[in-house]
């Protein structure tokens, strides 16, 4: 699943300006932050009054009707949302100082600063350097366990996890530093782990760049308007598969973000357009896990040579595809499903392609269906296949928008304003920290632990799985890589890549557990315990039905068969 944001423009009407200090804010409804997702801001512009009732300058008011004025008005108090409101993915820090006033608790602020004081305590205890070089260890759990608490608390606490993550990183680093038998092998230990942090920063950026521009032209409405079928049984089927192929190439954020932004033009029904948006959720999880390219967690296993590309596919699509299928048969004899007595309408908007929308959805996906091939061919890191897309689609929208100051917005830099930067540094931060935990030991005890009291692999890989429906798992998949190394598990084991499928569909079991549920969440205002009475015991059962079919193929060796074939005997 996947655990990074992706801001996208849905449509050209988005504005992404500055407002004037004289215009109203005009804002979607409000939507609680989660730690999985803090999302660049999204606004809509205002639409244009008629041209008729606007006051010429010198005009006097009363040159205006007074049936326009009031037309005007009503418009205007329409539009103006109501205080505290705020874009369907933004974060917490966004909310204005009147609407802070308007919500203040006094339980949230002594929550706060109980957790300033713990950080400040723990900071204490880590200036004293002897007791540090004493106790690197637990003085290291402290400072991870201080500032895990402060991401997964974000919303209540109002601290935003890309800082508190830096912060985080920092600290254990000064640690190490303290604690290592020199301060030369602490800079050598940092100087390897910023190499191999910065392959997956460089990709990610990348990857989100592509995506930006592709949706900024409208690209995926190719893929979108295909999609003409209103019987709900077939639609739940439908928007399921599209999802889940759709999401293999792209993140699970974005995919869900298109999807469900369709489901709002296709199904009018309230109730049963959530009843796909959880399907949304679930097939984006389910797709994301069976390519290195479909989620953030797979994205860094593959990087750090945990997964190959083909044995990956081959080893993940038909778990991931059962993890599917069964939520989709169980969902299909529901009431919500057959209980609709008759078809959607067809009331789907049409919005225009930008021109040469159509290109750009080819160089973009290419793009990104190029990079596995990259790696094979040249042996180069995945990073730099991405960043070969990313300056072939770069010089093409120069190209094909040169001259046309009006589309400034569909050109890589105003792509590169809306991509989630923070979400980058908040990966930044995680993966500092945890290969600070790898370079002091401290994963490696835990691995031999786990090793000791859980000697299953399957049991393990398991449990990642569920804790990831509550916890990130881009920390925990991090924490993994650091305790168990290729030598225990060499690449393309049972065990990485039931790490990657159970990290990535587990999130699905909650609407909280991913950043495609968190986004579905606050786009059709779902409720938690909606989620949890209608979907999750669905999902759960995919997640199951996925791991005994892995366990099946494995044991069966029915994936053997594909390695006679030409095409999938490389990697």
């Amino acid at each position: 699943m996947a655990s990074f944001s992706i801001s996208t423009s849905l449509s050209p009407s988005h504005s992404l300006s500055k407002r004037s200090p004289l215009s109203p804010a005009y804002s979607r409804p409000w939507v609680p932050s989660h730690p999985r997702l803090n999302s660049s801001t999204w606004r809509f512009r205002p639409p244009k009054l008629n041209a008729r009732l606007e006051n010429k300058p010198g005009d006097p008011p009363s040159s205006i009707p007074r049936e326009a004025q009031s037309l005007s008005d009503k418009q205007l108090q329409e539009l103006t949302p109501s205080s505290g409101s705020c874009d369907p993915l933004c974060s917490v820090d966004e909310t204005s100082s009147q609407d802070f006033e308007a919500t203040y608790q006094p339980k949230t602020d002594l929550l706060k600063a109980l957790a300033i004081l713990a950080a400040a305590t723990t900071g204490a205890v880590a200036i004293n350097q002897s007791w540090v070089a004493a106790n690197q260890d637990v003085a290291m759990a402290l400072l991870f366990g201080v500032g895990y608490a402060g991401i997964i608390f974000e919303e209540s606490l109002a601290f935003n996890k890309s800082g508190v993550g830096l912060l985080m990183a920092v600290s254990l680093w000064v640690v190490r530093s303290i604690g290592a038998p020199s301060t030369d092998i602490a800079v050598s230990e940092l100087t390897h782990a910023s190499a191999e942090v910065s392959e997956i920063v460089f990709f990610l950026l990348g990857a989100m760049t592509i995506v930006e521009i592709v949706d900024a032209h409208q690209g995926f409405k190719l893929v979108t308007d295909n999609i003409t079928t209103r019987k709900p049984r077939t639609l739940l089927w439908v928007v399921g598969f599209v999802t889940f192929f759709l999401s293999s190439i792209l993140d699970n954020l974005t995919t869900t973000i298109i999807m469900v932004s369709l489901l709002r033009k296709m199904v009018p029904q309230l109730e049963f357009r959530k009843f796909l948006g959880a399907v949304v959720v679930i097939a984006a999880n389910a797709g994301g896990a069976w390519t290195p390219i479909g989620d953030v967690t797979t994205s860094m296993l593959w990087i750090h040579g945990q997964i190959s590309t083909l044995q990956t596919m081959k080893g993940l699509i038909i778990p991931s595809a059962v993890s599917l299928a069964v939520p989709l048969a169980l969902m299909s004899l529901t009431s919500e499903v057959n209980g609709k007595g008759q078809d959607s309408p067809n009331v789907l908007a049409s919005e225009q392609m930008a021109p040469r929308g159509q290109l750009v959805f080819a160089v973009g996906v290419g793009a990104l269906v190029f990079v596995p091939v990259f790696k094979a061919v040249t042996g180069l890191p995945p990073f730099m296949g991405i960043l070969l897309g990313l300056g072939v689609l770069w010089i093409l929208t120069d190209a094909i928008h040169y001259g046309e100051s009006e589309r400034q917005r569909l050109k890589v830099p105003q792509a590169l304003s809306r991509i989630d930067t923070q979400g980058v540094l908040f990966f930044l931060g995680i993966l500092l920290s945890v290969s600070s935990l790898e370079a002091a030991g401290i994963l490696r005890e835990l691995a031999n632990y786990l090793d000791a009291h859980i000697p299953n692999v399957e049991l393990i890989a398991s449990a990642i799985g569920v804790v990831s429906a509550i916890i990130d798992n881009v920390p925990l998949v991090a924490a993994t890589m650091g305790m168990y190394d290729l030598t225990s598990y060499p690449q393309d084991s049972e065990f990485w890549q039931l790490i990657a499928y159970c990290a990535g569909t587990g999130g699905s079991m909650l609407v909280i557990g991913s950043a495609a549920g968190v986004a579905f969440m606050g786009m059709e205002k779902v409720d938690f315990f909606w989620y949890l009475r209608k979907v999750s015991g669905f999902a759960f059962a995919g997640y199951v039905a996925g791991i005994a079919a892995y366990l099946a193929v494995h044991n069966l060796h029915i994936s053997t068969t594909l390695a006679h074939v030409p095409f999938f005997s490389g990697s």
